[in-house]
């Protein structure tokens, strides 16, 4: 397997768990909106919180992934 591949597959590893966390992330607080608002927001607005918490986590691993390799590469 070629480095190049090897670093792609990290970086779906690393978005894909960011996505878990921040899914999870966001359906506590969609579960807490229901809650809170005694069922006058609809299970379709909580789950466009779960949806936009797995992205922004994913994005958020993600970039901090690649803020961690640009940390490590070498100096010249």
């Amino acid at each position: 397997m070629k480095e190049e591949q090897k670093k792609k597959i990290e970086e779906a590893a690393v978005t894909g768990v960011g996505a878990g966390v921040g899914g999870a992330g966001g359906a506590t607080v969609g579960v807490i909106e229901l809650a809170a608002t005694q069922g006058t927001v609809t299970g379709l607005s909580a789950g466009l919180v779960i949806g936009a918490g797995a992205v922004v986590g994913g994005l958020a691993f993600f970039l901090g992934y690649k803020a961690l390799q640009h940390l490590r590469q070498p100096k010249p």
